[in-house]
Order: C-alpha cells, then structure tokens, then sequence
C-alpha cells in the first residue's frame, strides 16, 4: 500500500508562537512548520524567510504590527525553497537580500520547486492565487554582507553549503542571537532532497563558532538557550550522519536505492520517527544522500511528477 504523498494528508493547522528572544528580536514558529524570524532596529525591521504565499504571510506582518510600527526594510531568503520565499510581496520591503548561490537557484529551478512543493505540502499554500511569481532578490553577496538598521549591525553570513548550496544564517551580534534557516533544526527532521550532506556538519561546526546564546531554527521550536541551541546543532548532527552513513554503506556496496532506502528506515525510524515531517522527507533525503554517495555533487531538479514517481517506488 502507497502511503499517503508527502505532507498531502497534513491538513490540521498549529499553533504559532511569537516568541521574544531579546530587544526587537522575535521567533514566529509553528509546531514544525517553516518558521519566520523578525528583526527590529532603530529605524527598521527585517523579515527572515517569508512563509509560503502572501496570504499566509499577513499572520507575521500582524504580530509585527503589535510590536512595532517601523517600516519593514528587509526581507532575508535564507535559502531558496517555495515554502520560505514566495510570500515575499507582503512585506513591502526595499530590498530582498539572498546569497549569489540562492539566486541561481532560483534561475535554475525556481518553477520546478514551486510546482514540486506545493504538491508536496499544500496546507502551507494558503490562497495561492495570492503569489505573484516567483521572488527574485534585489540584492545579493558572495560570502557575508552587514546590514544596518540604525545602529544595530545584522551580519548575512554563508558559512558553508548545508540543506541547499545557498543557504545563510542571519547573525545578530549585539546580542548573539542567530537564526539558521533549515541549516540547523529542532526536533523536526530535516530535509535533504537538495543538500549537500558531506559538508553539512562543518558547517554546522561554523555557525557553532559563532557563539549564539539563542537561535532560531528552520523547523522547531526557538532554542533560547545556549544549552538548547548545542543540543539542537547536535540533534542535526545525529540525523544528517545517521542517514548519510547508512545510505553510503549502501552505495558502497552497490545496493539499488530501494534497498538502501529500506536500509535507512530500519536505523532513521527509532531514532527520529516522531520528528515533524519524517515520513515526508525520508524518501528525498534518501535518494538525495545516494546520489551524493554515487558522486553527484549538483541535486537533480525535483519536478512535480519525479516526487512522485520517486514515491511510489520506495514508498509501495
């Protein structure tokens, strides 16, 4: 029996929290669902990751609007996923700031995703008539940028390829507080359909040189302590090498990919079956570890039909 595709048959909507982290800093989080991050400053606010559609982005322009009235300067992409960028235009934002990999990304496969995830997840797709296209940044960076709102210094940091080749992590150094984008998780399993698996954990050994205190998650809870925020990056540590080891032992050994994704559900499911979204990314996460295992650096495209061609062959 074929298992109900992906996050299809997720239609119970969470509950969101507004969590303070510190002066003008707030985490908007959901039970496992994509979070956003706010950032307020003397003359400003900027937006990390925007949620799925414009629609759906009006429940953080609100909570920002109980806190402040500033004018939303900035929107960050952390990374380039459907589900975190194409709300964009509810910001009304001067700029909207990505890494030089995020955009090419999106040059390179933007329709393909938007058409890949809201197959995939379409609870998150609230009113998608409201989207306006794909969202392109109007500014982008190599390897770090600073933005200033008033005299508070944000730092946009690509630290390493991680959950895509573009990601950022947002750094607020005034009071070490960072949110990751999907480069860190908590307790919400992590998605790797177009990661790069073998220099994830030094990457996550950068953003731990950075000392938070308090970060901000793709998925899951804010880590508001700097004993949460270790034992979130140690979490993702244990779920990306726990998948990547079985699946190259797999490879190695010259198993077909149903085998070894069989292989990787006997070890993933004890140890993270009850983090969000497993059941929908084990089969991306997966195919994606064994093609990186076979020595394809670049992730191959995922399109509306592969997702399900790929699921029904290791999910029958």
């Amino acid at each position: 029996m074929v298992k109900a595709f992906a996050s299809a048959a997720d239609t119970e909507e969470k509950t969101v929290s507004f969590t303070e982290l510190g002066d003008g800093l707030y985490a908007y989080t959901a039970e496992g669902d994509p979070n956003s991050g706010v950032i307020i400053g003397d003359d400003g606010v900027m937006v990390v990751d925007t949620q799925a559609t414009p629609t759906a982005a009006q429940d953080v322009v609100r909570r920002i609007r109980e806190v402040t009235d500033k004018p939303i300067k900035y929107v960050v992409l952390s990374h380039y996923h459907a589900v975190r960028v194409l709300g964009a235009a509810a910001y009304g934002a001067e700029q909207i700031i990505a890494s030089d990999s995020c955009r090419a990304m999106i040059a390179e496969r933007g329709q393909e995703d938007w058409d890949s995830e809201f197959g995939r997840m379409p609870r998150l797709f609230k009113d998608p008539e409201s989207i306006e296209g794909l969202t392109w940044p109007t500014l982008t960076f190599h390897k770090r940028m600073s933005v200033y709102l008033g005299k508070r210094r944000v730092d946009i940091l690509h630290v390493g390829r991680s959950h895509t080749a573009g990601d950022v992590v947002i750094w607020v150094p005034d009071s070490k507080v960072l949110f990751s984008g999907d480069s860190v998780e908590y307790k919400a399993a992590c998605y790797c359909g177009d990661a790069h698996l073998e220099d994830w954990p030094g990457t996550l050994d950068n953003i731990l040189a950075l000392g938070p205190q308090q970060l901000v998650p793709g998925r899951g809870d804010a880590l508001t302590s700097p004993e949460m925020v270790r034992e979130g990056i140690a979490l993702t540590r244990d779920f990306l090498t726990t998948l990547y080891d079985s699946v190259s032992a797999s490879a190695a050994r010259g198993l077909p990919l149903k085998e070894a994704f069989d292989r990787c559900r006997a070890v993933m499911d004890p140890k993270f079956g009850s983090f969000a979204i497993h059941e929908h990314v084990l089969p991306f996460n997966v195919a994606r570890a064994y093609d990186e295992a076979n020595g394809i650096d670049t992730p191959r495209i995922w399109t509306a039909e592969r997702d399900r061609d790929m699921w029904a062959a290791l999910q029958g």
